[in-house]
């Protein structure tokens, strides 16, 4: 097997409590990563990280995920791959092990995605305690190195091969600011022109879907709308699929708003939702007018 030069990527903002345990879980790694770099905005992101870990490099970046993970990239441009984390991604231990096998095996994946066993994104959240208890309950699957096509990679945990990346320019959309609602469909997808995309059974995490310094309920709701539409147009995600999420999204924040979860701003969003409509109606719609929000 070829070894492959491995280097994880973490965007970050605002929760470096979380951001160093997901670090901490990554020294449990039965194949280390060759390198890891986390992009901040402020000292503040990361804490005294820095000086405790001098092996990892600390990157600036103005706001924004697709600003910081496109800092990443250029920085981790000579790898073979680049693994982007959440900063709330609890890794397995294998993890890294089964990118590198997959990767060799299937010389023709360009983009590859792990398996959440757990997602707190979909609910109110796991704490730290909560994921590694999962992750230490779960049984890994008859045959680690299984791997399926896949739509997209899923932003908490995707790979990319870095050849395509370099020699097609691709790159993260910054039209899609902020927290970019669907930013992981888009490039991963474009990515995915070059190759194949690639769901790993063996590639296991648990994302705790940490609820601070998330997007507020009115920006969320409008980028929901606006940035599949925004993205059919472009030609990266299919109408096909655009419409129905928009659709659903609202739907879903307007019967919820009724009697909201704790957790949700569920008429912040579903305001959003209608302002994102309302705008597409006028043709004033884009991914930037959160900005304005």
């Amino acid at each position: 097997m070829r070894l492959l030069s491995i280097a994880v990527g973490i965007a970050t903002r605002g929760r470096p409590a979380v951001l160093a345990e997901t670090i901490a879980e990554l020294g449990r790694q039965t194949r280390p990563a060759d390198a890891i770099y986390v992009c901040h905005v402020t000292d503040d992101d990361v804490g005294d990280l820095p000086s405790r870990r001098p092996d990892i490099v600390f990157l600036k970046a103005e706001a924004g995920l697709p600003r910081q993970r496109n800092a990443i990239l250029d920085a981790a441009a000579a790898h073979d791959v680049v693994l982007f984390l959440d900063d709330d991604f609890l890794a397995a231990p294998a993890f890294l092990e089964v990118l590198e096998a997959v990767m060799n095996a299937r010389p023709e994946c360009v983009v590859a995605t792990g398996t959440v066993i757990a997602d707190g994104a979909k609910g109110p959240g796991l704490t730290v305690e909560e994921g590694r208890a999962i992750l230490a309950a779960d049984t890994a699957p008859p045959d680690p190195r299984a791997a399926e096509p896949h739509f997209n990679g899923y932003g908490c945990n995707m790979a990319f091969k870095m050849a395509p990346v370099r020699n097609h320019l691709v790159r993260v959309d910054e039209e899609l600011p902020l927290y970019a609602w669907y930013e992981d469909i888009d490039v991963s997808r474009r990515l995915g022109a070059y190759g194949s995309i690639l769901r790993l059974a063996g590639a296991r995490g648990v994302h705790l879907g940490v609820k601070s310094a998330r997007t507020p309920g009115l920006r969320l709701g409008y980028s929901q709308v606006v940035n599949p539409i925004y993205l059919a147009r472009k030609g990266s995600f299919p109408w096909s699929h655009a419409v129905p999420s928009a659709a659903r999204h609202c739907l879903i924040n307007l019967v919820r708003s009724v009697a909201p979860e704790k957790h949700v701003d569920r008429f912040g969003r579903f305001r959003g939702n209608m302002l994102g409509l309302w705008d597409l109606v006028r043709g004033r719609a884009h991914p930037k007018r959160i900005l304005e929000l």
